[in-house]
């Protein structure tokens, strides 16, 4: 069975607008409209402010009611099912100013939705105002300076689809749907993170406004301390309209694909990956995911991606495509883009998903053991990694707000269903699969996580420099549906 059809089935089965159109929309607001504030209490949005935000946007402003309103609210988990009391879908960063700005001025909560994807699903709110991002989705390359200029509604599969046309890359994620901010903001893991580092890493320049009102152009040289908190800091500074990525050469003709053996095989193919592992180039990267079908057949599976020369990735691969009896070897040189867009079935719009997640240094005996008992043979749920090392280790600890330089991996714990009924229990069972794992981590990574504990102890030596950039750019913590800075008294 080829490996698309193995996490398809483990998960799937168990798993412009005119200002004219923004002012008719708004033009119901006859009366006041129930909202929350930001500490949660009930509050009133006159009407009169609400149609003149509307007609100042080049976007449009939705309410419960309009056409559009329940596909604007909806995220991509279908677990979250929540009613903001407007939803300013932006045109520009000026709209965008307007919005924080009436959401300020107001105490109003405020979710900011780019591409949907937040797992936990910080990017909708109930009662408060949603910020959309989804119509600023331009991806702009430019092949002399290698630079791609992507909107902050752009989705992964746009950068990577803009951006491979001209024979360059840079590091995206693994489901393509998944939008470029809150992916980019959170760190950025993905294949090529070993040879080009993390997406934060590649983050050259960008726009953001901030909790005043103010457009900012920030990098290294401009607003450094605003700029050094946005790779890695989530979206507790602004929102941000525009990513300047790096970009670098590259054939997407790649050596890619992946190996399964029957999870009977798990233990002897672990025991070997973490031996090996260690010594793989920065091209390589793999990574072991073990799951179950509907019909109860149990699998481990190696990721395999190799971003250099096929012919020294089939050398470098040889020791691992040759051991042990696989039930499929699937790794062959195929289009980037074939990696990029494999789990995006699986995980596909409306499924209802959770997850755990946890940073870890090293793969010893004792975490395969852990490994191998704690597995769980549920088709809703499976186990997952995303392999780090390579670049991402080589960049100081505090040179970006991204604290988990040491891992050699990420640990997931995530599960896919479709029946509400199923929410409580498959929950539960996720969090004892992972308690089982958790020894085993040190901090979490903040896109996934739903209950990550504070986020002072899982930024470590960064938080007091996060905690004092908060305090200036955003002391009200307008920005507070993330895994929360708190701004320094």
């Amino acid at each position: 069975m080829q490996r698309r059809k193995f996490c398809q089935a483990a998960l799937g089965a168990g798993l412009l607008v005119t200002p004219t159109l923004a002012w008719v929309s708004a033009a119901r607001a006859q009366t006041a409209i129930a909202a929350v504030t930001l500490d949660g209490a009930p509050t009133q949005l006159e009407a009169a402010a609400v149609r003149d935000l509307a007609a100042a946007l080049q976007g449009e402003l939705l309410m419960a009611g309009d056409a559009d309103y329940d596909v604007a609210r909806k995220l991509w988990n279908g677990m979250h099912d929540k009613h903001p009391a407007l939803i300013a879908r932006v045109a520009d960063s000026a709209d965008i100013s307007k919005a924080i700005t009436f959401a300020r001025e107001r105490s109003l909560l405020l979710a900011i939705k780019g591409g949907g994807h937040s797992w936990p699903g910080k990017s909708v709110c109930e009662g408060g105002l949603m910020i959309d991002l989804a119509e600023m989705h331009a991806v702009t390359v430019d092949t002399l300076a290698r630079r791609a200029s992507v909107q902050g509604g752009a989705l992964l599969g746009q950068l990577d689809s803009a951006t491979l046309a001209k024979g360059l890359v840079t590091t995206a994620g693994v489901v393509s749907h998944t939008g470029v901010g809150g992916f980019t903001l959170g760190g950025g893991f993905g294949r090529l993170n070993r040879k080009y580092g993390l997406a934060v890493d590649n983050l050259v320049a960008a726009e953001v406004v901030t909790a005043d009102g103010v457009v900012r152009q920030v990098s290294a040289e401009e607003e450094p301390d605003l700029f050094w908190a946005l790779r890695g800091g989530g979206g507790n500074f602004g929102v941000v309209s525009r990513f300047d990525y790096q970009l670098y050469p590259f054939d997407r003709n790649v050596l890619s694909g992946a190996i399964t053996w029957p999870i009977e095989q798990a233990r002897e193919v672990l025991a070997f990956y973490r031996d090996w592992y260690l010594g793989l180039s920065d091209d390589c990267y793999v990574g072991p995911t073990m799951a179950t079908t509907p019909d109860g057949t149990s699998f481990i599976l190696m990721e395999v991606v190799y971003a250099g020369d096929p012919a020294a990735g089939e050398k470098e691969l040889a020791p691992l495509r040759q051991f042990g009896k696989p039930m499929e070897d699937g790794i062959k040189v195929q289009d980037y883009q074939v990696m990029q867009t494999w789990e995006d079935a699986t995980f596909h719009h409306g499924i209802r998903s959770y997850a755990k997640n946890g940073m870890v240094k090293a793969i010893g005996p004792e975490l395969v053991d852990a490994m191998l008992e704690s597995f769980v043979p549920d088709p809703r749920l499976a186990f997952f990694t995303h392999t780090a090392g390579g670049a991402v280790k080589r960049v100081g600890e505090l040179d970006t707000a991204f604290p988990h330089r040491k891992a050699e991996t990420m640990m997931i714990v995530a599960g896919a269903w479709t029946d509400p009924a199923q929410d409580a229990e498959a929950m539960a069972t996720c969090r004892e699969w992972f308690r089982q794992l958790e020894p085993f981590t040190g901090g979490y990574y903040d896109n996934i996580e739903f209950e990550g504990a504070a986020a002072a102890g899982n930024y470590g030596p960064a938080y007091p420099r996060l905690s004092r950039i908060k305090a200036q750019y955003d002391p009200g913590n307008l920005f507070r549906l993330n895994s929360n800075i708190l701004p320094q008294a």
